[in-house]
């Protein structure tokens, strides 16, 4: 159990190796942004692996406190990628 005024920190990771993507198409706006609050289920980025594209889902609800990850960055297997306090 938290004490008041404690916060859980939620990392959110990606389990395989490609390019992360904070939009979903070059220059367009960013899915999440530091400060902004998300539901489980949100998108929060994308990787691309190969041809394929897959979305990064927030698992909680919560505030966004860091995005470890630039627009085009290459991730590896269990990169932290987007950081969510609830």
């Amino acid at each position: 159990m938290l004490s008041p005024g404690r916060r859980l920190e939620a990392g959110r990771r990606f389990p395989s190796v490609g390019v992360f993507r904070r939009a979903s198409r070059n220059g367009g706006a960013p899915f999440v942004e530091i400060g902004q609050n998300v539901t489980a289920g949100d998108v929060l980025g994308n990787v691309k692996v190969l041809t394929l594209t897959m979305p990064i889902e927030a698992m909680t609800d919560g505030v966004v406190t860091a995005i470890a990850a630039d627009d085009g960055d290459p991730v590896e297997y269990g990169t932290p990628l987007v950081t969510i306090a609830s």
